[in-house]
């Protein structure tokens, strides 16, 4: 059995599918500047859709911080994205968790993109 900080950690850690189960009907998805995701499919089909763009991607993450109780959790990541061509890209993010009754009922997503160059 998955705890919710372990489903947070997989979720912020780009490792979807193992965060899918704890998903309920009614999840909402609310990335900061983007758009708001309602609904347990339309969340899979986001992250699916992220999966792909990532899918010649290496990730190394140089922080990764997670608090977490039975009701919240925050996971303060810092990953380094490099793509097939050599392109480096650097993202600060933070997902905060909502809980209720085993699941996750909502996230908030913050990132902002950090210099490469700056950022060792």
């Amino acid at each position: 059995m998955t705890t919710l900080r372990e489903t947070a950690e997989a979720f912020s850690g780009h490792r979807f599918r193992d965060a899918y189960a704890a998903l309920p009907p009614d999840i909402r998805w609310t990335r900061i500047g983007q758009r708001v995701v309602t609904g347990r499919q339309s969340v899979v089909d986001a992250c699916e859709a992220t999966l792909a763009e990532l899918a010649t991607t290496t990730i190394e993450f140089t922080r990764f911080v997670v608090v977490a109780d039975d009701n919240a959790a925050a996971v303060d990541v810092i990953g380094r994205y490099v793509d097939a061509d050599g392109t480096t890209s650097v993202v600060s993010s933070c997902d905060v968790y909502e809980f209720r009754d085993g699941m996750v009922t909502a996230i908030t997503s913050y990132a902002v993109e950090l210099d490469p160059a700056t950022q060792g």
